[in-house]
């Protein structure tokens, strides 16, 4: 699971083929170097060189290469975004616990440690990863940097031990069902926050061959062909993703990450939980699934089910 779009060197999360951004597709404007004396201006105010050094996005030089600036642009953005939710737990909770999920080389957590946590005065960041090596790798490199309120768990996200109350869940481009998974930690360990970024999503486009909508046979032309069952099933489980958080509570926002230029799964989002639950949106996911005949992970492990359908007298 890719933590970044097109990381083939970390072997994060997994992008699928042709998920690459344009940037990468011949030499165009849009794949450019940052000389050494140039760095800094492509930082966060807080952002050390070190750390980039440490986490090989700088080259021994102090260049940034063009993919390592892609990488870069997406997690500083994400910062940005994820600044109010972070202020938010770490004045409300003396100790939160931030969650990593399917962190891969953990350059996300890295980061945000160094900008929110490094200097708080409590706050842990859980990393959970499926990959011994990148979770043996990224405990050595937090020791190394002493970042002690760093931790590190080896297992898949759906048999993961979860902290009994978390309050920032965030996952950047965590492929197929494991954004789901990250969903359901989130929602099931009373997350304040949620961030997801997801990435690849085949689970909805199985599930939608050879069914036409109930509702309107006419929609079936929607997903019809196979690219258009792909595209449309992935837009679909990211429907019913933020409606789920709905439902359970969270105010939602659903935006774009950074340019088209940085990354093609660019679909951030973003979730505040503002009450324990929301009967009337449920009602809606619900009537959602009926409609296209379709129960992703998501819903079935939270117990979500698809609205009863009436016969015609």
């Amino acid at each position: 699971m890719p933590v970044l779009d097109g990381d083939a060197e970390d072997g994060h999360r997994g992008s699928a083929p042709g998920d690459h951004p344009r940037g990468d597709r011949g030499g165009g404007g849009l794949r450019r170097n940052v000389k050494a004396a140039q760095v800094r201006r492509e930082l966060l105010p807080d952002q050390s060189q070190a750390l980039l050094r440490e986490l090989h996005l700088l080259t021994r030089e102090g260049h940034l290469n063009a993919d390592a600036l892609r990488k870069l642009k997406q997690v500083n953005h994400l910062m940005g975004l994820l600044r109010p939710a972070v202020e938010d737990i770490l004045a409300r909770h003396p100790s939160p616990v931030l969650v990593d999920a399917g962190s891969g080389n953990a350059y996300l957590g890295f980061i945000l440690y160094e900008l929110f946590l490094k200097e708080a005065a409590g706050g842990t960041l859980l990393s959970i990863e499926g990959r011994p090596e990148l979770t043996e790798r990224a405990k050595e490199r937090a020791q190394r940097l002493g970042f002690t309120r760093m931790e590190f768990q080896t297992a898949h996200l759906d048999a993961a031990t979860w902290p009994e109350r978390v309050h920032l869940v965030m996952a950047l481009h965590a492929c197929d069902t494991a954004t789901d998974d990250a969903l359901v930690g989130a929602i099931q360990h009373g997350a304040d926050h949620v961030a997801v970024v997801p990435c690849c999503q085949a689970e909805v486009a199985a599930q939608l061959k050879g069914k036409r909508p109930e509702v309107e046979t006419s929609l079936g032309m929607l997903f019809q062909h196979p690219w258009h069952r792909r595209e449309f099933g992935s837009h679909l489980t990211n429907v019913i993703r933020a409606m789920t958080l709905e439902a359970f509570g969270y105010q939602v926002t659903v935006t774009e990450l950074t340019g088209w230029e940085h990354s093609l799964k660019n679909e951030l989002i973003l979730g505040r939980r503002v009450h324990r639950e929301n009967r009337p949106a449920r009602l809606k996911l619900e009537a959602l699934l009926s409609s296209f005949g379709v129960q992703p992970k998501l819903t079935r492990v939270l117990g979500v089910t698809p609205a009863t359908r009436t016969s015609p007298a």
